[in-house]
């Protein structure tokens, strides 16, 4: 098994009856419902186990020459299989509204979790494997209804009955026709052990191939750009032909057990022929009763020979429940109330009911001026101010000696320490992998720092309440991020609230409304998955627009014109001339034209800062921005850097 199986892998040993009182969480709300469903078990058993003692009868009649009893036995045959019809369609009918309504609401628990969980989550777990959490193992718990596998225990309750009716009618003859039953039950057991090992597996193995579709079909552009389609075959047939050899051997599995019960049930009659009939023959045991037996060993084999694909889904179904379990237990950020999503310019979703949330301790902090010696941590709340619900204000962002990483021993900052003063403008800049975009996680608190202080409005930002802190700071990123629906619905961040006026003047403001009103419908214009309809500066436009309706408080600039042509560059920095008045502003970027009117410039190098000033400071100093300043100035003169000025930059 690979590392990525154990990743996949559900620590620990699972417990049936833990993971079934769990599950009753989500069925408690419709119990009514269920409890309905599970009374009317026993009353279609009963006209089920009813029918061969009534068959009995008839044909004792018959023997006796009893006219009016084979009437009234025969309408009350009759009575009972239309009565077991009825109360099956009944039941399984109310067990499958049942499975729906718990199951939307586990769906509806589980987004809502993946919303709060902090972005090393996502960091460690690709998309397709969380996928795999909501949709393929959420039906795989559906299947658990829709088989019947509920009715196991009443499936037991029924052999147990008709062990104890063939018992009534005649001991010697049920000891013989039964004698298979402990070899019979000690394969089933085996089986069951062998099932819960594969069943697992192959839901790890769905997972993988689920992760590696959603990384593979976003990326069929670089896929075909490369010519890489014979490889990424090659990856997906390994991925596929694994989860098809774990789901054969659970079809040996089950072959095995269902060849079993049909062959000992197959034996069971030929004992009950051969003890039987040299009853019957005696007159021992009348030609009704002999009858009777046939159909009872008959019903009994049924649910026995059932048993391997209701378990089957049981097994499955318990090991789907462990993993949907084990992504509501991942510790979120706060244990308090839920946090919005960031107003950023990828996304905003709708809000979802909130589920239980499991806090984890604060990081320790490790002494100022030495690396830290743990990785960055999920964001925790501090006990005492997990309470508090704070507001921000229109006031500083302080980093004070901050240590971060990603990875234990590979900090990614070094003490870094910056001030930015309410409606200051503060450009970050520096080399790709410096540190720039961690200085906007660490703000809006998808990470916590490993040692130092990140404040925001004088208060560290663990003490405030997410959903506050977030909703007062808009960021705008390079890769903007659009959903599926129209132009309105995307600009209203999931607020029906928001007046179509307001949407009309962040269109003026941002300089979008030209582009905006030439599409087909306009605001209601069509936006396909991701914006792919869109150009990418039109994505950015539409971002800036967001950032009007919100009117944050504070605002993160991270690459925003990196990737758009001139033309709209120029309508973007118009925008973001009037966007960033009397804002506190933070702008990260590549390009040094366009922070050149930036009240101070920070530049990053490894993880450290190098510089601080205003772009003339800096120019005048002649440090490492002077020669970036240089270095991009001949290049986009058409000229080639020399190689001692790039050593110059680059070395530490």
């Amino acid at each position: 098994m690979n590392a990525t199986e154990e990743q996949e892998n559900v620590s620990g040993k699972a417990y049936d009856v833990e993971l079934a009182r769990r599950l009753w969480r989500f069925l408690r709300p419709h119990r009514k419902v269920f409890f309905l469903s599970l009374l009317l078990l026993p009353v279609h058993q009963c006209f089920n186990l009813a029918q061969p003692l009534l068959l009995k009868y008839g044909i004792d009649a018959v023997s006796a020459g009893d006219g009016f009893t084979l009437l009234t036995t025969g309408v009350l045959f009759g009575v009972a299989l239309l009565a077991e019809a009825g109360t099956f369609f009944l039941q399984y009918y109310l067990a499958m509204l049942v499975a729906q309504r718990c199951l939307a609401d586990m769906r509806v628990a589980v987004f809502s979790h993946v919303q709060r969980l902090p972005m090393s989550y996502f960091d460690r777990n690709p998309v397709g494997r969380v996928m795999t959490r909501m949709t393929t193992d959420v039906e795989v718990l559906q299947e658990m209804f829709a088989a019947g596998a509920m009715n196991l225990v009443a499936d037991l309750v029924l052999i147990v009955a008709i062990v104890s009716i063939m018992i009534s009618l005649h001991l010697e003859m049920a000891l013989v026709s039964l004698a298979l039953i402990p070899f019979l039950l000690l394969g089933i057991n085996v089986f069951r052990i062998k099932a819960r090992q594969t069943y697992r597996l192959i839901r790890t193995r769905i997972a993988r191939v689920n992760a590696y579709l959603g990384e593979a079909i976003p990326g069929m552009a670089v896929i075909q750009l490369f010519n890489r389609q014979a490889r990424s075959f090659e990856e997906f047939d390994d991925l596929n032909r694994a989860h098809r050899d774990a789901i054969k051997r659970s079809n040996v599995y089950e072959a095995s057990l269902f060849s079993m019960v049909e062959a000992a049930g197959s034996l069971s009659i030929a004992l009950l022929l051969w003890y039987g009939g040299g009853e019957v023959l005696q007159g021992v045991v009348g030609i009704g009763t002999f009858v009777a037996f046939s159909e009872y060993i008959r019903r009994l084999f049924v649910p026995l020979r059932d048993f391997s694909n209701k378990y089957a889904v049981i097994q499955a179904a318990m090991t789907a429940a462990e993993r949907i379990f084990e992504l509501l237990d991942t510790p979120v950020e706060v244990p308090g109330r839920a946090p919005s999503p960031p107003v950023t310019a990828q996304a905003a979703a709708p809000d979802v009911a909130a589920a239980p949330t499991v806090a984890t301790a604060p990081a320790d902090a490790t002494s100022a001026g030495t690396a830290p010696a743990t990785a960055g941590q999920p964001a925790t709340a501090p006990p005492a101010a997990a309470s508090s619900i704070i507001e921000p204000s229109r006031g500083t962002v302080e980093f004070d000696d901050v240590w971060f990483s990603y990875r234990p021993g590979d900090p990614v900052l070094k003490g870094v320490s910056f001030r930015i003063e309410p409606g200051e403008r503060v450009a970050v800049i520096g080399a790709t992998g410096s540190g720039k975009t961690t200085t906007i996680k660490l703000m809006s608190r998808f990470y916590d720092v490993d040692s130092g202080v990140v404040r925001v409005g004088g208060r560290d930002v663990r003490d405030w309440d997410l959903d506050s802190l977030r909703r007062h700071m808009g960021v705008v990123l390079q890769d903007v991020f659009l959903f599926s629906g129209d132009i309105l619905s995307n600009l209203k961040l999931g607020n029906p609230d928001v007046p179509e006026e307001r949407i009309r003047a962040a269109l003026r403001n941002a300089n979008a409304e030209g582009f905006v009103r030439r599409l087909p419908g306009g605001l209601q214009a069509p936006v396909r998955e991701r914006g792919n309809n869109l150009s990418a500066g039109q994505r950015q436009l539409l971002a800036l627009v967001r950032m009007f309706v919100v009117d944050p408080e504070i605002l993160v600039l991270d690459e925003a014109t990196s990737s758009v042509d001139t033309e709209t560059e120029f309508l973007v920095q118009g925008a973001f001339e009037k966007i960033m008045a009397n804002r506190t502003c933070l702008v990260i970027a590549h390009r040094l034209s366009t922070i050149r009117n930036a009240d101070r410039i920070v530049v990053f190098h490894r993880g450290v800062i190098r510089e601080i000033g205003s772009h003339a400071q800096l120019m005048e100093k002649g440090g490492v921005y002077y020669r970036l300043h240089q270095l991009q100035f001949q290049e986009e003169g058409g000229d080639t850097a020399p190689p001692a000025a790039l050593d110059a930059v680059t070395d530490p």
